[in-house]
């Protein structure tokens, strides 16, 4: 079997970024910019004020207390979006609001706190914004800069400059279309509920899981339905997946009597590259290319499902969008019990990791291991990773986690 990372690596050697699309800037949050954005003016295009205030040569206030103020003469009062129509000269000032333009002849702005407030005299009690208090030309961008470069990805603050560049559309990496299909007998959909209350079969949950997966990490989810236990049902499933970007399926990948999903993927001319993984949970994971579609076979138990969705396929989505930083990456985590693990494998347990109040993270079990528990995965913010050759590890001691919500990192008070 494989190791995880040797598995990964395996996964990755020959997926890339999908092709450039163009979408409207509103829409484009979560993507990777794709074509370099430049500037095609300079950014503030002139001096102007920081503050609101007085418009002032420097000259004329140096040494101005509350006890020995300054008075000068306002010459006018300059909106943001106007523009001054007189020079300032010594003995004089120009009202000014935050963002005008700088009036010729001042070199600094007083705030207003430091004023009386006055429209046609002002008294200014204090020097400390002497030759302050000023933004200069192109203090954000300049005309021909590249602002931001392809391959960041798409944050508000992007939007926000993207749309002082003048950037109605941006070109991103197409999102992938990921087919999704189960397989098993015993799998029904919600519109089936009546038969789960009587015992006769069980919610295929992994598809309703998987499918939230591909859309909350940026993926097109496409769900092909669930197989049954026959090989020509299985083809039939696969088949649906033409035109998708990545291949998905839960369940069938073992060794079992009734798993035909590598029987299925080889009479379609698949190319199989691995079946099992030295991990638990989620050893009978399966790669192979279908038609020059990546598909990745995930074990049917729903918690195995989604620690190698985590593991394997989101790493996956995010290259094919365009991401460079692909994996999350392990916090390391002070144990709050022991922990005890059986076979010589890499274990990804649930857990529950907390911040302290100097930033140091403990973690605790989020409950049972079994990995058909699916409810445990709602408790728990990050996998815990014991290595394969730590058969025990004692409260207290330090290992790997990685995060898998944001609730890891979060804390219930603030602190600074």
């Amino acid at each position: 079997m494989l190791s995880v990372s040797e598995a990964s690596a395996r996964i990755l050697a020959d997926v890339h970024p999908l092709a450039i699309e163009r979408v409207p800037l509103i829409e484009s949050a979560g993507r990777v910019l794709a074509q370099s954005a430049v500037a095609r003016y300079t950014f503030p295009h002139w001096d102007n004020s920081a503050m609101d205030g007085y418009a002032v040569i420097g000259d004329d206030v140096d040494g101005a207390t509350a006890e020995r103020p300054v008075r000068l003469t306002v010459k006018e009062t300059v909106a943001a979006g106007a523009f001054a129509t007189t020079e300032v000269t010594r003995g004089s000032c120009t009202r000014i609001m935050t963002g005008a333009p700088l009036p010729a002849g001042a070199d600094g702005v007083i705030r207003v706190e430091d004023t009386d407030g006055g429209t046609s005299i002002v008294t200014i009690r204090s020097d400390r914004d002497a030759r302050r208090n000023l933004r200069p030309r192109g203090e954000d961008f300049v005309e021909g800069q590249t602002v931001i470069e392809a391959g960041v990805p798409i944050t508000p603050a992007q939007i926000g400059v993207l749309a002082s560049l003048g950037c109605p559309m941006v070109d991103v990496y197409r999102r992938p279309r990921v087919a999704i299909a189960g397989s098993g007998d015993e799998l029904v959909d919600l519109d089936r509920f009546e038969e789960v209350l009587s015992g006769q079969r069980i919610v295929s949950s992994n598809s309703y899981t998987l499918s939230a997966l591909v859309a909350a990490n940026g993926g097109l989810p496409q769900l092909l339905g669930n197989a049954a236990d026959s090989l020509e049902s299985v083809r039939a499933i696969l088949e649906r997946a033409k035109g998708a970007d990545l291949i998905v399926t839960s369940a069938g990948a073992s060794v079992g009597e009734f798993d035909y999903t590598r029987s299925a993927l080889e009479s379609l001319g698949a190319s199989i590259d691995f079946w099992r993984v030295r991990m638990r949970p989620g050893a009978p994971i399966g790669f192979g290319m279908l038609r020059g579609t990546p598909w990745l076979g995930l074990p049917g138990n729903p918690v195995s499902a989604m620690v190698t969705f985590e593991l394997f396929v989101r790493p996956v989505i995010r290259r094919m969008l365009g991401f460079t930083r692909i994996f999350r990456r392990p916090l390391p985590v002070v144990l709050g019990e022991t922990v005890t693990i059986g076979a010589r494998l890499t274990h990804f347990l649930r857990a529950v990791v907390e911040m302290g109040p100097r930033g140091a993270a403990t973690a605790r079990l989020a409950g049972p291991q079994g990995s058909g528990i699916l409810t445990s995965m709602t408790k728990a913010n990050a996998l815990l990773i014991v290595p394969e050759d730590r058969s025990r590890v004692e409260a207290g001691e330090t290992l790997h986690a990685l995060p898998i919500s944001d609730d890891a990192y979060l804390h219930d008070q603030f602190a600074l």
